[in-house]
């Protein structure tokens, strides 16, 4: 942020006149963020204050990982921008005041509508007590709407690429969409049926600026352009490097406080079953309140040693805003599951997005089973048996199975997206249900209990 806040001051020196607008295309919120986590969110607001941001959109990070208390004290409370939302609502009361539908912004007698969309992750979003209309419906509505008020028409969308190009495809009358959530990266000028797509990459790597030029007299666009700009080679601005700085040094002390004093050391490796991740199954099986409970090793990044454990120490263990969940899954697929999360190309498999934040799968960790294989054996045939609860597993029937969201996308173990009735669990994150069972010294105990047998 300070080398973009040095980039944005330098584009907008770059115009002789007032003419530009600066905005935000959603997630600059991420509770990986040890700022972002300490403040509450603060240091990000803060940020994008002293930065300038004029406008922004919220992302499924802002909506999905804040509860609206939060949200509400900080942009209600601390922001300086306006957020611009045209399909997202409290259920029961609709928008709240400081979500605006449209803005209307004038540079240079040139009059610009913004128009606000967010990916509809309603399974999520309900739970939080928001609703989020059908993206494509709602920019026709103000697209319409807002065509005879303005010169030019602008999407802010954290949509993803895709949708991006289906609604230029679909929707007459838009001028430009700026994008983001699916971290695309357009470094030059995109045009879809007479609307330029425009987006900026990931983990602010680059800025994007997207020009129009006006014919004042015949009221017309005589030329649009857009471009990436890499920000590594921008100075750090002075003034945002020392709110970061603050906010971490606050953040830490704010993430101090002591959660758990372990008895023993909770060993971790994401090849192998370990007490720390058997710990964490447990705790979504008892949270969910299933049969069994299946989480990746990946989630977890380290061991715990015997001492203090720290809030800090639990965000730098388990960053991934994951929440957990409950599905229904047939005992062929877990048995397919359990096959591969013995084989290397799955325990070593990358993993980016569906808020996934460590570096690569690993195997699996549950509760609820014990499993005995031949590692020997060749691929899918290495499992000899499976007793769920004592008993059998049985093929055709279903379970009531605890695990994580990032699952249900298809991501990871692609087997666990056939779950039928899925209900997920927000606010919670998966660090949330491990804290509580650093303090359950019989959990502890049983997490040294093997799942996993060979012969």
């Amino acid at each position: 942020m300070p080398r973009i806040a040095s980039a944005f001051r330098q584009l907008r020196e770059s115009y002789t006149r007032a003419a530009a607008i600066t905005v935000d295309i959603g997630d600059h919120l991420d509770r990986m963020s040890t700022e972002t986590e300490g403040s509450e969110g603060l240091a990000n607001i803060e940020v994008m204050n002293e930065t300038g941001y004029e406008l922004a959109v919220l992302g499924n990070n802002e909506g999905l990982t804040f509860e609206f208390a939060a949200l509400d004290r900080l942009y209600r409370g601390h922001a300086r921008f306006s957020v611009i939302v045209s399909n997202m609502e409290r259920i029961g009361s609709g928008p709240p005041e400081w979500i605006r539908p449209y803005a209307l912004m004038e540079r240079n007698g040139v009059r610009v509508a913004f128009i606000g969309l967010t990916a509809p992750f309603n399974s999520f979003y309900h739970p939080l007590g928001w609703n989020v209309t059908p993206p494509l419906d709602t920019a026709r509505y103000w697209v319409q709407k807002l065509r005879h008020q303005a010169d030019l028409v602008v999407i802010l969308s954290h949509l993803g690429f895709p949708v991006d190009e289906q609604m230029a495809r679909e929707i007459e009358g838009i001028d430009c969409i700026i994008g983001g959530h699916t971290h695309h990266l357009l470094p030059e000028p995109f045009m879809v049926n007479g609307t330029l797509l425009a987006a900026s990459g990931k983990f602010g790597s680059h800025v994007g600026d997207v020009m129009f030029r006006w014919d004042t007299d015949k009221k017309t666009v005589v030329d649009r352009d857009a471009r990436c700009i890499p920000v590594a080679d921008f100075p750090e601005d002075t003034a945002v490097k020392r709110l970061i700085d603050r906010h971490a040094r606050e953040a830490k002390i704010a993430l101090g406080g002591k959660v758990a004093d372990l008895r023993t050391d909770l060993d971790h490796r994401p090849d192998a079953e370990s007490p720390l991740g058997n710990l964490l199954a447990t705790g979504i099986r008892q949270w969910t309140g299933a049969e069994i409970a299946i989480v990746n090793a990946g989630q977890l990044l380290f061991p715990l040693s015997r001492g203090s454990v720290t809030r800090e120490t639990l965000l730098r263990l388990c960053p991934s805003p994951i929440n957990p969940c409950h599905m229904d899954l047939s005992g062929e697929a877990i048995r397919q599951t359990l096959e591969q999360s013995l084989l290397e190309e799955y325990i070593y498999k990358p993993i980016r997005g569906f808020g996934f934040r460590g570096e690569v799968l690993g195997t699996l960790c549950i509760e609820g089973m014990e499993i005995v294989y031949d590692p020997d054996r060749p691929a899918y045939h290495k499992i000899l048996s499976v007793k769920v609860n004592g008993d059998p597993l049985d093929p055709n029937r279903l379970y009531r199975v605890g695990t994580i969201d990032m699952f249900t996308f298809g991501s990871g173990y692609p087997t666990l997206q056939s779950g039928e009735n899925v209900h997920y669990y927000l606010p919670e994150f998966l660090r949330d249900l491990l804290r509580f069972k650093l303090e359950d010294e019989a959990a502890i105990r049983r997490s040294f209990e093997r799942r996993w047998k060979t012969v």
